[in-house]
This record gives C-alpha cells, sequence and structure tokens, in this order.
C-alpha cells in the first residue's frame, strides 16, 4: 500500500469531479482555498494611497474629529508621513474612552493604541492567514524590503477571498466607486480594484499585472490616455472620461458581446474628434 499527501492540482481535480457530491457553493469555496497559495497580500491589500491614517502632530480638535467620523475600524498612527507609522487604534476602544468622564488626551490615545504589524509584501494569503492566527493580529501593514509601507492588510480581507463570492453585496467601499447604467454599462472610479469588479460584475478583466481599473488601462496601453478615449481591453469598450495629474479618474465600461470575443487584444479610438484651431 503507497501512502502520500495528494498535490494542490490533484486536490483541485478531485474537487471538480466531485460535482454530484459536493453543492456548488462547497466546491467553490474549496477552490478558493486552493488559490490562497496563488495569490500574495499585495493582490488583496488596501493601496498605501487608500489608507486612512490620523498624523499625531494635528491639532487635538482636528485629531478627535477624525476619530468621532470615522467609518472604519481601525486606524493608523503616524507621526508627519505613513511610513512613520507608530500604532494602530481601535476606534470604538477611543470612542469608549472618549465617553468615560476621564479626560482623553493624546497620550491616552497612545497608550490605548496598539503595536503595528508589518507584514512583507508577497507573502501567501495561505501563509499569511496562519501568521495573523498564530500572533493573534487581525490587521497589518505590508512593507517592502525597504521598509517603505506599500499596503494594508485584514483577515477579514483574506477571508473574503474564500467567502466573497457568496455575498450578495459589494463591499461599501466599492459601491461608491461605482454608478451602473439604464444601458447596462458602469461608470466606475479609476481606483477601484479591478478583482473587487470582475467578482461584483461576473467580469474578466485582466487582473495579473494591475490592482486598480487605472492600473489595468495604463498597463494595456503603455501610456497615459485623454478623456473622450475608447480602449478596448478583451471583452470589454472602455470610454475614458476624466483623467487628472497622470491619472485616470473616471471610466465607463460597456462589456461587449461576440465581435469582443473575437478580436480580443487591446485597441484604442477617439470618442470625439476635435476640429484644429
Amino acid at each position: 500500500m503507497v501512502s502520500g499527501s495528494l498535490s494542490k492540482e490533484e486536490l483541485r481535480t478531485i474537487v471538480h469531479e466531485s460535482r454530484s457530491q459536493i453543492s456548488r457553493r462547497n466546491q467553490d469555496m474549496l477552490l478558493s482555498v486552493l488559490d490562497l497559495e496563488k495569490m500574495t497580500v499585495d493582490d488583496i491589500m488596501v493601496p498605501r494611497s487608500e489608507i486612512i491614517g490620523i498624523d499625531i502632530n494635528d491639532d487635538w480638535k482636528s485629531i478627535l474629529r477624525q476619530l468621532s467620523h470615522s467609518p472604519h475600524g481601525r486606524i493608523v498612527l503616524y507621526r508627519d508621513s505613513l511610513d512613520d507609522a507608530i500604532s494602530m487604534l481601535r476606534v470604538r476602544e477611543a470612542w469608549r474612552l472618549m465617553s468615560e468622564k476621564k479626560e482623553f488626551t493624546k497620550e491616552t490615545m497612545l497608550r490605548a493604541a496598539d503595536e503595528i504589524y508589518f507584514v512583507p509584501e508577497g507573502t501567501p494569503l495561505s501563509t499569511q492567514l496562519v501568521k495573523f492566527q498564530r500572533n493573534k493580529k487581525k490587521v497589518g501593514l505590508v512593507v517592502n524590503e525597504y521598509g517603505d509601507i506599500q499596503g494594508l492588510v485584514t483577515v477579514e480581507d483574506i477571508l473574503e477571498e474564500i467567502v466573497g463570492d457568496f455575498t450578495t453585496s459589494m463591499s461599501p467601499t466599492l459601491a461608491e466607486e461605482v454608478t451602473p447604467q439604464n444601458d447596462g454599462s458602469v461608470i466606475i472610479d479609476g481606483t477601484a480594484n479591478v478583482r473587487e469588479i470582475n467578482k461584483a460584475f461576473n467580469w474578466h478583466l485582466p487582473e495579473d499585472d494591475a490592482r486598480t481599473v487605472n492600473g489595468v488601462i495604463l498597463e494595456a496601453l503603455e501610456e497615459i490616455p485623454v478623456a473622450g478615449t475608447r480602449v478596448r481591453i478583451g471583452e470589454y469598450d472602455i470610454d475614458i472620461l476624466d483623467v487628472q495629474d497622470n491619472m485616470i479618474k473616471q471610466v465607463k465600461v460597456f462589456p461587449v458581446k461576440t465581435a469582443a470575443r473575437e478580436c480580443g487584444g487591446v485597441t484604442k479610438t477617439a470618442l470625439h474628434s476635435h476640429a484644429g484651431p
């Protein structure tokens, strides 16, 4: 009798071949678990530009105002620059301290905050999930080899990769970044996460080399388009609506039917012709 462990691909094959014994929901969940080894924290992290933090050198009234209106469960405390992050504050704990009769000061806030937990970029999700559990942490700042902060990742983000396909509503952040139109198109912010877009609309925009819609288009064109340009990427026509500071701020995406699948690739056309001076 020969014993031995199965490879991930063998396990994947078994799951695929067990459709009659396993529900589609459970099958997809098992496949998502196997995919954790392929994905890294870089694929799902909140990018640095979207991390919400508080500069502890700000005016105290400004800090209190930011804490009172924060929609997030945790917030990064830093000194002058995010790269000088000093601690992670649980907002509910701050609210509790603010509601007590004792005076809530900057020193009180700093004592209540937790030490920053750093995560090396490129860490596989399967590895990081175990590390979160082992270290009893729920959130970490992703850093590169030079110690520069690249993003933020939570244990909830990783679990969402396993069960996220089975939720019926998109995340609050994504809901603010997309506006479905009556003609079947969708207006999307350039900073929207392309993986979340694909999940929410069952699309197949490329997500191997970029994390945002802006990044997908720039990667495909290898140049910064002007507003009024139409780009076809695979199965999708994408109208560039707004470009500012060398970033695509807003686009309108039209899923294309048979014609786009036949042509594939990337094409670029002008939506409007402009007369010369």
